[in-house]
């Protein structure tokens, strides 16, 4: 039987734990949300070089939008890669 501790340091069974999910009660203080990864959405980082009319263009634009130009970029080829 494994076991994890509560806020209050009281220690919850697995089974216990497993119940109350099973009954729809919020678990999530029983949780280490600090090791949280969410499979196939990791960031990597990339370098790209863009001609300077280009870099205008996507900061007038993220100006206009009132978000950082590295929003635009993840938006625009988000959408670009849906299609």
């Amino acid at each position: 039987m494994k076991t994890r501790k509560r806020k209050d340091n009281s220690i919850i069974t697995t089974e216990e734990l497993d119940a109350r999910f099973d009954r729809g009660e919020d678990i999530t203080e029983h949780l280490d949300l600090s090791s949280l990864r969410r499979p196939g959405l990791e960031s990597r980082r990339v370098n790209v070089d863009f001609p300077a009319w280009i870099v205008d263009a996507l900061d007038a634009e993220a100006r206009r939008l009132g978000v950082p130009r590295q929003s635009v970029i993840k938006v625009w080829i988000a959408e670009r890669l849906e299609s």
